[in-house]
C-alpha cells in the first residue's frame, strides 16, 4: 500500500477496519516530508509533535468516534493561526511569532483529531501568485521543480501533489488556492466570501479573502470545507445557506477568452467542456457585463485593503523590530528591512490610491464598479447554474521567469480574481495536462457558482473527475 496516495475516504475507511494505523499514516507523510521538502520547500515549519497527535487520534478511532478526518494527515498554511505554533505569515517580520490563539476553522478541525504536519509556504502574507516572495525561499513544483508551484498557497498545493499531506487548507484572495491546485495537479476550492471565517486567517484583503481547502479530489475539499464552514460570532461577515438545485447548464463566458490565453490551454479548457457535454450538461455561451474590469478593480481595492491591514506591523505592537534612533527610525527601520518588496509595493500603491483626491478618483469608482459586476453575475446565474473558465493562461511557468515584471504577474490573476471580487464559490480541478519543454504539465479546469452554491460545484466536479 502506497499511504501517501489515499485520498481523505480512502485513508479513513483503511484506519476504521485496521488494516493501518493513525501512526502509520503520519510516519509515511512525515517520510516524505524528509525525502522531498529540502528540494521542493513546501513547508516552511514540519511541527515536531505529529507522532504525539497521531496517538490521540488512534484513541478516538478505537473508540469508535473516529469522523473522516480522524487522524487525517493535513497541511496548514503559514497565515493560519494555530495555537502555540510559529506563524510566520511568510515574512522576516514574524520570524519567530507564536499565535497565541487558533484561526475558527483550525478550531473546527480540532472536533475531528487530524493530524497538523506542519505550516506551508506562502507568499509574503498572501501577496503574490507563485510563492517566489516568500521570505523563506520559492516553493518548487512537484512536476518540474524548475518551475514554481503557484501561489500564494504554492507550499499547501505542492505538500499535497508531492504526497507531503493527504489534504490541508489554504486561503484564496485573488486566485491563491486555484492557481496552485491548478499547477499542481490538486483539486482547489475557493468558498463563498463569509462561508467560513476568517477569525484566526491573517488579513490580506479583508473583503476577499477566504479560508480555502486543497485536497486531491472534489470529495476531499467537500470534506474538508463541510468541517470549517459555518457562522462564527468572531466574524461578523459570515453567512449560511444550503442549495439543492441541479446543474444542468455550464455558461461559458467566450468574450473573456480572446486574448492572452496559450492556445493549448485554450484546447485544454476545450477539452474540459467537451467532457461536461458527455456528462449530460448543457453548454451555453453568455455574456457577462464589465467582466473585462474585473482584474483593474482587483488591484485597486485589494492594494488598498493591504495598505491598511499591513499598517500593524511596524515593531511596536508585535513581531520582529529592527532599533531605531527614535520611535520614527524604528518604524522605518523595521518595515524597511523586514518586509519584502511585493509587500512595499502594494502598501505603496495603496496608500496612494486612498491618499486625498485619489480615493474619489480610484477607490470609491472601482468598489462602484464591483457592485456592477456583482450584479451582472447575479443576471448570467438567473440562466445557468455554473459558469467555466480557464484558472489561468499558462501553465506553470519558470522560477525567475516573471518576478521581476509585476505587471505581467498580475495579468495571470485575470480568470481567478472575478469571483473574489464577486464572493462566489470557484474551484480548480484537473483537467487535460499540457506539453512543456518535454515535461507533462498540470491544467486546472474552473467552475463558478453563486453564492453558498458550493454543492453545484461538488457535483458537477465528481461527475468531471469519473469521466477522467
Amino acid at each position: 500500500m502506497e499511504l501517501n496516495s489515499f485520498s481523505i475516504r480512502e485513508a479513513h475507511d483503511k484506519l476504521v477496519a485496521g488494516e493501518i494505523t493513525a501512526a502509520d499514516l503520519a510516519k509515511a507523510h512525515l517520510d516524505a516530508i524528509s525525502e522531498k521538502n529540502g528540494d521542493l520547500n513546501a513547508y516552511i515549519t514540519v511541527f515536531d509533535d505529529v507522532m504525539e497527535q497521531a496517538a490521540v487520534a488512534q484513541k478516538k478511532i478505537d473508540a469508535g468516534e473516529a469522523t473522516l478526518l480522524t487522524g487525517i494527515p493535513l497541511s496548514m498554511k503559514d497565515l493560519i493561526c494555530i495555537k502555540g505554533r510559529r506563524a510566520t505569515g511568510g515574512s522576516k517580520i514574524l520570524e519567530n511569532y507564536i499565535a497565541p490563539y487558533s484561526a475558527t476553522a483550525i478550531l473546527k478541525l480540532d472536533e475531528h483529531a487530524p493530524v497538523y504536519l506542519g505550516k506551508t509556504n506562502t507568499d509574503e502574507f498572501g501577496q503574490g501568485g507563485s510563492t517566489e516572495n516568500s521570505a523563506y525561499g520559492v516553493t518548487k513544483n512537484p512536476h518540474d521543480t524548475t518551475r514554481v508551484a503557484g501561489g500564494s498557497s504554492g507550499g499547501a498545493a505542492a505538500s499535497v501533489a508531492a504526497g507531503m499531506a493527504i489534504a490541508g487548507l489554504g486561503s484564496d484572495t485573488g486566485g491563491s488556492i486555484r492557481e496552485p491546485a491548478s499547477f499542481c495537479g490538486v483539486v482547489g476550492l475557493k468558498p463563498t466570501y463569509g462561508a467560513v471565517s476568517r477569525y484566526g486567517l491573517m488579513a490580506m484583503a479583508s473583503s476577499f479573502d477566504t479560508v480555502s481547502p486543497i485536497g486531491k479530489t472534489v470529495d476531499d475539499v467537500e470534506i474538508l470545507f463541510n468541517a470549517i464552514k459555518g457562522v462564527d460570532p468572531m466574524d461578523s461577515t459570515t453567512v449560511t445557506g444550503e442549495d439543492t438545485k441541479p446543474v444542468k447548464v455550464v455558461g461559458v463566458p467566450r468574450q473573456f477568452l480572446k486574448e492572452g490565453i496559450d492556445a493549448d490551454v485554450l484546447a485544454s479548457f476545450e477539452d474540459s467542456l467537451e467532457k461536461l457535454r458527455q456528462a449530460g450538461y448543457e453548454i451555453r455561451d453568455v455574456e457577462i457585463p464589465n467582466i473585462e474590469h474585473a482584474l483593474s478593480v482587483y488591484y485597486i481595492l485589494v492594494p488598498a485593503e493591504i495598505s491598511s491591514n499591513m499598517s500593524r506591523f511596524d515593531g511596536v505592537k508585535y513581531g520582529e523590530r529592527v532599533q531605531g534612533v527614535d520611535l520614527a527610525d524604528t518604524y522605518f527601520k523595521t518595515r524597511g528591512e523586514l518586509l519584502g518588496a511585493e509587500v512595499k509595493r502594494r502598501i505603496m500603491l495603496g496608500t496612494y490610491l486612498l491618499s486625498a483626491g485619489y480615493a474619489d478618483q480610484y477607490y470609491r469608482k472601482a468598489w462602484h464598479v464591483r457592485n456592477m459586476i456583482r450584479a451582472s453575475f447575479a443576471d448570467v446565474f438567473s440562466d445557468v447554474d455554473v459558469i467555466a473558465m480557464p484558472v489561468a493562461p499558462t501553465p506553470a511557468f519558470a522560477i525567475g521567469e516573471r518576478v521581476a515584471d509585476p505587471l505581467q504577474m498580475y495579468l495571470l490573476d485575470i480568470f481567478t480574481v472575478v469571483a473574489n471580487v464577486v464572493g462566489i464559490p470557484a474551484m480548480s480541478v484537473p483537467g487535460k495536462p499540457v506539453e512543456r519543454d518535454g515535461v507533462t504539465l498540470p491544467i486546472g479546469f474552473q467552475l463558478l457558482a453563486p453564492h453558498l452554491c458550493e454543492a453545484r460545484l461538488f457535483e458537477v466536479g465528481k461527475k468531471f473527475e469519473k469521466i477522467g
